[in-house]
């Protein structure tokens, strides 16, 4: 099975989770998104490496890569290796350099101590085909369109329970929405959706 390798695109605060982050990944030869919610810790241990800030004690993750690194274990890659009823499963690829192990992990744990090790992130096809969000260029009619519909009800503003009762053009609609104003989560609800019905 061949690997799709991803990139961390943005952290955005959930709109309608209290307390969550929309981790964003994009497909490094592609334009398909994969929108994961994860908590606070994990955002912010996530952050935290990305603006390379030192905390005062060693985080969780920090903890584990010390501990890596002193049994002289290292991590090879991170892999979103599978998505079942609407949750995504990962492992981190280890090894010593004799052997290698596989360990489960939740993909926002696995990234978190992935970005420690400067590794790659990597998916699967059948991943990316079941959640990704393709972002497409906006032609100006596109965009003409997207600014007529102001004054109707935003992605953003629709339950997930009223979802079920738009059609598939309009969730497509929705879905066009959603991207334009970068709400990833939402666009992932929109898509859930929409799988839902194929």
């Amino acid at each position: 099975m061949d690997k799709i390798r991803l990139e961390i695109l943005g952290l955005s605060s959930s709109q309608s989770q209290s307390g969550s982050f929309a981790l964003v990944l994009g497909e490094a030869n592609g334009n398909r998104r994969l929108p994961i919610i994860i908590g606070m810790f994990e955002a912010q241990a996530i952050a935290i490496e990305i603006e390379r800030i030192t905390p005062n004690r060693p985080m969780t993750h920090d903890l584990f890569k010390s501990f890596a690194h002193n049994f002289k274990f290292e991590v090879s890659e991170v892999r979103i290796s599978d998505l079942k009823e609407g949750v995504f499963f990962a492992k981190l690829i280890c090894n010593n350099g004799q052997k290698s192990v596989e360990i489960d992990s939740r993909p926002s744990d696995a990234i978190a101590i992935g970005i420690r090790f400067g590794v790659p992130i990597f998916t699967y096809e059948a991943v990316l085909s079941e959640a990704g969000i393709v972002l497409t260029d906006e032609t100006d009619e596109e965009r003409t369109v997207l600014e007529e519909r102001k004054d109707k009800p935003a992605a953003s503003s629709v339950g997930s329970d009223e979802l079920k009762n738009f059609t598939t053009d309009k969730l497509q609609d929705l879905l066009k929405d959603a991207l334009t104003k970068e709400d990833y989560e939402r666009a992932a609800k929109i898509r859930d959706e929409m799988n839902k019905r194929n």
